[in-house]
């Protein structure tokens, strides 16, 4: 049945005679003239003051390039982070804990220092303590940066969003 299906799909394609998908009104935001371009290397975000923020800074300035010697836009960030036994044992002890994280962030130009759009992203991710002290160790370390590049993703999302309505 699976094969009938892809042959109606190629069916489709062909019938459909090379007609592009351009004209559906998306367009990639970091493409030439996108909206978001203009963010690229152009975002300074504050310095880290933790390890947790540092990640989270690091991860930001993959996905938006490193910020050339005069940005347009500074974002500060306010982290908040906790941690939750949520898995208990027969003779109750936890062997797996939430991370849970939120970020509220804030886009400012740095000519006016006035701020261009502000959010809350927040995501959780879990870690298990089952294991021996540095396996634990290492679990918690990983559940964290997960949750940080998970942090990273959304905020990205969101500066994306603000740009593209701001082109509009």
């Amino acid at each position: 049945m699976s094969s009938f299906n892809r042959r109606f799909f190629m069916m489709s394609a062909a019938a459909l005679g090379g007609t592009s998908l351009s004209g559906c009104g998306f367009e990639p935001v970091y493409g030439t003239d996108g909206a978001a371009s203009k963010l690229l290397n152009n975002i300074l975000v504050d310095e880290p003051k933790a390890n947790e923020s540092y990640v989270l800074v690091r991860e930001l300035e993959n996905r938006l390039g490193q910020p050339g010697s005069a940005p347009d836009y500074g974002l500060s960030l306010a982290l908040h982070l906790d941690e939750r036994g949520v898995g208990r044992t027969s003779a109750q002890v936890t062997n797996r804990f939430d991370v849970i994280g939120s970020v509220t962030y804030a886009l400012r130009g740095m000519d006016d220092k006035e701020v261009r759009t502000t959010g809350k992203v927040s995501s959780f991710t879990s870690y298990s303590a089952s294991g021996s002290t540095v396996s634990e160790l290492a679990a918690k370390d990983d559940a964290y940066d997960r949750l940080m590049v998970i942090l990273a993703d959304r905020i990205v999302v969101d500066l994306q969003a603000y740009a593209v309505s701001e082109a509009a």
